[in-house]
């Protein structure tokens, strides 16, 4: 039997349908209901006020910027994720410059996406009908609307990395993005290295440090590295090719940890932006003192080989 529907009144929005649960109540309706109430308490976002948010947190004219973000951690926004860019480019101004992570993740082999499950049967029609990458329309829809809406804004430049580019927009944004070779999805000549060397600053905007992408800068810098052959569809001078190339094992799993190590060292500035919890910090110190941690805290391959697998750590996780 098909759910029964109600149409009821959505906090001033119109209307919508509705799943009646077993009480003749309608959950969905209650929970939505909990979830504007807590949302609109605030009042809505705007730029100004997410901007004055930003300068309390921070950020100055002329800073560059790498952005981790949840669009929704803010509370309701007007104008959404176009409202949190302008906010940025405000405050960051005509000698700054705003940049996102840009990651094309479906641009690998479909036997190691991550989610949503695929049939494997689905896999070979994948491979031959995959897009190549291009950087003026690759979507990084995955990443979320604020990146998305980055790499669209007018006059934005994206690294030519067919499965971890960035995107910037504002005065260093076409040098930032410039150099991005194959082997190094997040390692030396890719932006993260550039942005470290202009003294960029990473904004955790109501995401952890899981998010933290410059913290695999250091992973390129640890005594061990593992490495991992990986492949992606490019447009070459024969067309439309997967080409395979060697990159490194990267492993996200204790970047909590290590986020809360630059906390406790007093190295992180921590300050509500509209109404999610957003982190500060310099990324050539975070990258440095994720290195020391790293390099203290992991156990080597070649002696994890000898552990149980549960101590080994968090193995090959794609990003």
């Amino acid at each position: 039997m098909p759910p029964a529907f109600s149409t009821v009144p959505a906090s001033g929005t119109g209307t919508r349908p509705e799943v009646a649960d077993a009480t003749g109540g309608t959950t969905h309706r209650r929970e939505v209901a909990m979830d504007l109430a807590g949302r609109i308490g605030a009042g809505p976002r705007t730029t100004d006020s997410l901007a004055r948010d930003l300068r309390v947190l921070g950020l100055t004219a002329g800073d560059t910027v790498l952005l981790h973000s949840s669009l929704s951690s803010l509370g309701w926004v007007c104008g959404g994720a176009v409202a949190v860019v302008r906010a940025f480019l405000d405050v960051l101004g005509p000698a700054g410059t705003l940049v996102v992570p840009a990651f094309a993740t479906e641009n690998r082999d479909p036997a190691r996406w991550a989610g949503p499950e695929i049939p494997s049967s689905w896999w070979p029609v994948i491979r031959e009908s995959m897009p190549a990458y291009d950087p003026g329309v690759t979507p990084c829809r995955a990443l979320g609307l604020i990146p998305e809406t980055v790499r669209c804004w007018p006059g934005a430049s994206r690294s030519p990395h067919p499965q971890t580019s960035f995107a910037a927009i504002g005065a260093r944004a076409a040098a930032l993005m410039s150099r991005h070779d194959l082997p190094s999805e997040l390692g030396e000549e890719s932006p993260l290295a550039a942005l470290e060397t202009a003294g960029a600053r990473i904004v955790l905007l109501g995401v952890g440090f899981d998010r933290c992408t410059a913290f695999h800068l250091a992973e390129y810098r640890l005594p061990w590295r593992t490495p991992r052959d990986n492949a992606c569809v490019m447009s070459t001078a024969e067309g439309r090719s997967w080409v395979p190339y060697r990159g490194v094992l990267l492993d996200a799993s204790d970047f909590a940890d290590v986020g809360a190590g630059l906390e406790r060292a007093g190295a992180v500035t921590t300050a509500p932006v509209g109404s999610a919890r957003t982190h500060l910090l310099d990324l050539p110190a975070a990258v440095s003192f994720a290195r020391d941690w790293l390099t203290s805290h992991r156990v080597p391959p070649e002696q994890s080989q000898s552990l149980p697998s549960a101590a080994r750590g968090g193995g090959d996780r794609d990003r």
